[in-house]
């Protein structure tokens, strides 16, 4: 039996998985394998970007797993090149021909640079027309959300952003919250760095439930009701992260934890300039 993953509801009734699976940094050779990987474990939802250069994997995994498409909740992303009305409409045609699928339950602005206000104001149309069950954000800051936010008709109904134990986002979370819009952690295990996988506050909390510091870092999320897309290409460490739905952390724990707040990225700042120039000359496709 699949494991029964709960759902959050967006701020325009679509349900989605509070536990997905991400692809980043998998190579378009390798995804394909660790999508069905994911699949055969339980995993319903699934998070792609046409940066990742793996899309046309995901799709080939989707189709031979012989799930049913209602069962599956699929995102990806806009690339910043991508932008504008006409290009938003381009890349979202080419995202869905490449993941073999007739229609988007996510589709995400993948930065908050170039045309993006473009970009939103096709998004909008993509999903009055159907094409896209919802439409949201990834990396917006709050300042850059609330500007879209009050500039358009359609409020994002999901900020995907860094949001792990050593950057716990709480008080954007806030922000976010009284927005409608619902956060989605990328990078949930902090992409190992700060000695994560040995931290002892992590350590101590997972011995105390006979569980792993990945499990305990999920679990944190999870009560947090924040959704969270884990990346691992190997099946047992896939199995590992679903089987946190059997505990609960004490009001004790979850405070211990917020004791490992750092409050920066250990990925990339998006106000350095020098970040911003790097991310403008990424090209895709």
């Amino acid at each position: 039996m699949p494991v029964q993953i709960p759902s959050v509801v967006l701020n325009n009734g679509v349900e989605m998985p509070i536990l997905g699976f991400g692809v980043f940094q998998v190579s378009a050779d390798e995804t394909e394998r660790v999508v069905t990987d994911a699949l055969a474990a339980g995993y319903r939802h699934l998070d792609t970007a046409a940066a990742y250069g793996n899309e046309e994997a995901v799709g080939r995994a989707i189709r031979s797993s012989g799930i049913a498409r209602d069962e599956l909740f699929v995102t990806t992303k806009l690339w910043i090149h991508d932008g504008g009305e006409e290009g938003t409409k381009r890349a979202f045609d080419t995202s869905l021909e490449l993941l073999g699928l007739d229609r988007l339950d996510l589709y995400l602005i993948h930065q908050p640079l170039g045309d993006y206000y473009s970009s939103w104001r096709a998004m909008q149309e993509l999903y009055r027309q159907g094409a896209v069950r919802a439409i949201g954000v990834s990396n917006f800051y709050p300042d850059r959300l609330v500007d879209l936010v009050e500039h358009n008709e359609i409020t994002p109904a999901v900020n995907q952003i860094e949001t792990h134990p050593f950057f716990q986002r709480v008080d954007d979370q806030a922000l976010l919250t009284e927005r409608g819009v619902q956060i989605e952690s990328w990078g949930p295990l902090a992409e190992g760095k700060n000695n994560i996988f040995s931290d002892p506050v992590l350590t101590a909390v997972g011995a105390a439930h006979g569980k792993s510091v990945a499990q305990v870092t999920l679990r944190w999320l999870i009560q947090r009701s924040v959704v969270a897309i884990p990346k691992s290409t190997r099946p047992e460490r896939m199995a590992e992260n679903l089987d946190i739905f059997d505990f609960v952390l004490s009001d004790d724990e979850m405070a211990r934890i917020a004791t490992l707040d750092t409050g920066t990225s250990v990925a990339f700042d998006h106000h350095d300039p020098a970040m911003v120039s790097h991310l403008n000359a990424t090209s895709t496709r």
